[in-house]
């Protein structure tokens, strides 16, 4: 009766798969941007509740590790977008051989890389652009 009973594989030896590593970032960044919009919530009551209580904002979002945030929270937004596309893709029955999930999934990481990149580069571009 007191056998031993066969243990699942430890997290030290199992070999994580791209695959499952995009579910759970997909998952993360939904989180994040759940939590995220708080920040979203609080500029738009600030911008509500006047000059003071703006600039007050801001003066908390220039700080470089505010900064740092908000590139974390635009690259799960573009993240979890590129990610959902994919998984509509998925829904209408594309997609699903070995070679193209792979595929897929390397795509859904440069797209949000590269879009992530593009909006902090315009971002600081036309901070310092004068007429």
């Amino acid at each position: 009766m007191n056998r031993p009973r066969p243990l699942s594989p430890h997290l030290q030896i199992y070999k994580p798969q791209i695959t499952s590593v995009l579910s759970i970032m997909h998952r993360i960044t939904g989180v994040s941007l759940s939590i995220g919009s708080i920040i979203l919530v609080a500029w738009v009551v600030a911008l509500a509740s006047g000059l003071e209580s703006y600039s007050y904002f801001i003066n908390i979002t220039n700080h470089w590790f505010s900064h740092l945030i908000l590139f974390g929270f635009t690259f799960a937004l573009y993240y979890h977008l590129s990610n959902g596309i994919r998984h509509l893709f998925w829904d209408a029955g594309f997609g699903f051989e070995l070679k193209s999930v792979y595929l897929s999934g390397s795509l859904v990481l440069f797209t949000a890389f590269i879009m992530t990149i593009s909006t902090w580069s315009f971002i600081y571009f036309f901070e310092n652009f004068t007429i």
